[in-house]
Formats: structure tokens, sequence, C-alpha cells
């Protein structure tokens, strides 16, 4: 609680610099901004899964003549940070409400080090979880079948089971544009690249321990042109229904999506040509006015045609998005209080539904600031299995030993069918001029199997 208030305490007088202007107010009593508005600032954050975060970021807002704040013009942030559990962040990305008529242009680069990349096997409840479960790699023997131990062996004080090391480069181009004088109806098309590159994690505290990336690879289920990583080039086009009344604090309106994302294999030439949908649809209802909101997300990604790869199969292709990370289901952007990317396979569904209490309304350093609270629900679920066959033979090939306990350890299929993976929480907002968001949310996982204890995410933004 000390290191929450400690966090809360840097973020609080964290403000853009606003250009001087007169000040003029709307009908609601707020401050109109206009022009110019920069905003250098500490990135101070932390996440259960990645430890704490800090760095620099960069916010640049033009509002313009300022009638169609909280609207802006133009939206530009860059940001350089760093996680105490391995990670790095080096992004850019902005929004251009003043280039395409009647549309915005969306643009974002990034590249992401991960040296304690979350996996957890495919196929949701099909891959078991052990918490303090290790493989010591001497234990490894001459023909490969790997020897389950327990965290309790000398020397292993920490599982590193489920980790590996990913490094990601990520380029994404899109544009929407009003069809006709419908006033909420758009297309979208965009164009993505991302360039993966995988391998064993070499965190020297777990250097005694084999992962299951590696077993894995070594049964065969991430094939041998997987391995190491590989390229994703995708072409998108959708139909997206747009109706909030604030883009990044809504609190009414609708927010459809579907996209379809085609990635021809023309770069590595291993046959990974694939074709996928997605689909979200967001709805904020008003309940008490702009105080008190219902707010959901119901989301599906589903692979219809091709042969995608393990890599590719865990990403979410949304035309826009507005977290950093855009990974499978579980964690912080999808289903918080669950293991961080636990919940893979060819299609995916979930659910995120808050009740949004916008508590106070105040002024400060010529900012118009809103606290709120937002106790949350998540669910998700496979809906399209990937390489399920091929895990279940996977376990046969794997020697069973009673190990420093009476359990042997299946490490690769549980037996398990696939069910809903549920988490509850409740979240803390500082959010001022509807636009820049300061995010405090806790959640927990409802299954074990899921992850056990509360998990805590700070950092900006809602998740939808």
């Amino acid at each position: 609680m000390k290191r929450l208030f400690l966090i809360l305490a840097l973020l609080l007088p964290l403000v853009l610099v606003a250009q001087k202007n007169d000040k003029v107010y709307n009908e609601k009593g707020e401050i109109i901004k206009k022009g110019w508005n920069f905003g250098p600032l500490p990135v101070v954050g932390y996440n259960s899964d990645m430890g704490f975060q800090y760095g620099v970021c960069l916010d640049v807002f033009n509002y313009g003549d300022g009638s169609k704040y909280p609207n802006y013009n133009f939206k530009m942030n860059f940001e350089v940070s760093t996680y105490t559990k391995g990670s790095s962040i080096f992004r850019s990305y902005s929004y251009w409400n003043n280039i395409i008529p009647k549309g915005i242009l969306f643009a974002d680069f990034g590249y992401f080090i991960d040296k304690k990349f979350d996996f957890y096997g495919f196929n949701g409840y099909a891959s078991p979880y052990y918490k303090d479960v290790a493989v010591n790699i001497d234990r490894v023997n001459h023909v490969g079948l790997h020897y389950p131990g327990h965290i309790t062996e000398p020397g292993m004080k920490e599982s590193g089971l489920y980790y590996m090391d990913r490094r990601q480069f990520r380029a994404v181009l899109s544009m929407r544009q009003k069809i006709g004088n419908l006033e909420h109806l758009s297309y979208g098309v965009g164009l993505a690249f991302y360039d993966y590159k995988f391998k064993p994690m070499t965190i020297k505290k777990y250097e005694d321990q084999y992962s299951l990336y590696s077993l894995y690879c070594q049964s065969g289920l991430i094939r041998e042109d997987e391995q190491g990583g590989g390229h994703v080039t995708q072409f998108k086009a959708g139909i997206i229904y747009d109706s909030k009344n604030y883009e990044n604090d809504p609190t009414r309106g609708i927010y459809f999506e579907a996209t379809f994302t085609a990635a021809p294999d023309f770069i590595d030439r291993h046959g990974y040509d694939h074709l996928t949908f997605t689909g979200v649809f967001h709805h904020y209802i008003p309940i008490w006015g702009d105080h008190l909101t219902f707010s959901y997300r119901i989301g599906a990604q589903n692979v219809i045609a091709g042969d995608i790869p393990f890599y590719a199969m865990m990403n979410t292709n949304l035309m826009f998005y507005k977290k950093i990370y855009t990974e499978a289901y579980g964690g912080s952007t999808t289903g918080r209080g669950i293991n961080r990317n636990s919940v893979i396979g060819q299609g995916v569904a979930w659910l995120n539904a808050e009740l949004r209490w916008r508590i106070t309304n105040f002024k400060f350093i010529n900012q118009n600031w809103c606290v709120a609270i937002n106790p949350m629900f998540d669910a998700g679920m496979v809906t399209q299995t990937f390489r399920l066959e091929e895990q279940k033979a996977a376990m046969k090939q794997l020697n069973h030993i009673t190990y420093d306990t009476e359990e042997e350890y299946d490490l690769i299929y549980s037996g398990k069918s696939e069910s809903l993976h549920t988490s509850a929480g409740c979240g803390l907002k500082l959010i001022m001029n509807k636009n820049f968001v300061v995010s405090a949310e806790f959640a927990k996982a409802l299954n074990k199997l899921d992850g056990e204890g509360m998990k805590a995410y700070i950092g900006f933004n809602y998740i939808f």
C-alpha cells in the first residue's frame, strides 16, 4: 500500500503545460482548451506481471480554436521506459484528426524488449499451470525427455518455467473515413508490420532451469521455422461505427469495429499465409448523466483461412488501440488479474464490463480534472484451438517421475476442457481534460489455474 501511495503521489502533479490563453468556459463550467498543450513528464507505473515502470514521455496536443474541445486536432506521444522485471518500451504514436477529410489517421511505431515474456502454452486450460514447479536443466536426459522438479530443489528460489525472451518491432498505419454523409459510420484500412525474435530466457537467476517455451520447441509444438521468430505483414480492411461522445473518457455511445486482416507470408516464405477476423463492440450506457456509466466490451478474433504461426496468433489485430501492448487474453489490457498472455488459441472471445463512476470534478492549474472509480469484471476463453491434437501427443513423449513430492507433473497437456477464465476487481482514475487518464486497477482471477493473489496495474488510460 505504501508503494501505491508513493506512485500516486508522483503521478498527481504530472500535467500538461498548457499554452497561455484567456480562460473560456463551456456550458458545463469546463475550461475550453485551445492551441498547443505540451507535456514532458516522467513515466511512473506498476504492473504485477512486469514490475515497477520508470522512464520519460512527451504528450503533444493541438486543440485548434477550441471549438471541438475536448476533442483535438492532433495528438502525439513519445515514450521511453523500462520495467524492473526486464521489459523496455521505445514507442511513438499519433492521432491526426485534421489530415483526412471526415477521418482519422493513426500511426504507431515501437520496439519492445521482454527479457521475461510470459508463455503459458496453448489452448487455455488445456495447458497446465503450476505456480511452484521448475525443471532443472541438468535433468534433461540424453534422449531429450524432461523430468519435472519441484521449486524446493536447492538453488531454485523462483520458477522460470513460464518465461522466455521476446523482442518485437511494430509499425502500424491505419486510417478511417466517414462513408458519405453518414455521421457515425466509417470504413477503415491499414498496414502493419511485426518483427518477432524469440529465445530462451537468459536472466542469471533462472540459468539452471528449462522453460516451457524450450519444451514446446523440442516437442515440435513450436515448429522449427517458428522458434527464432519471424515477420508478419498485415493488410487490414474493416467497417467502424463510432457514436462515442468523447474519445478517451466516453460517457455514452457505441463503438463497433469489424476488421479483416490478410497476412501473406512473402518475407519468410514458410507458408504462414493467413486471414483473420477481429470484431469488437463497446457500449457506454449512461445511468446518471455523465456521472455514472455502465460500459462493456465484447470482442472476438478467429483465423478464418490459412496457417498462422504461434507468434502471430498472440496479437489482437485491431485497427486502432489505446494500450501499448496488444497481446493475447490475460493481463492489463484484456483479462485483468489473469496470468499475462495465458489464453492463446486460433480463436479467442472476451468480455470486459465496468461501472464507471465519476465521483468529483475540479479545476487545478488551468486544467479540468475528474476522479473516478470503476468496479470491473473480465471473462474470456479460447473458441478455436491451435494444434490441440499435437499438444495431446507431445505429452506422451515425456517421462513422469515422483520428485520431491508425491505428485507427477504433466507440463504440456492437462486433459481439461476449455471454459471461461474470469476475474474481478476495481480501479481508480484521475482524468485531465477528458483525454489524459492516470489509471490504477486491482483485480484477482476467480480460478487459481489463472493465477493467484491480487494483481495491480498502474499506468494510463481505460482499457477500452
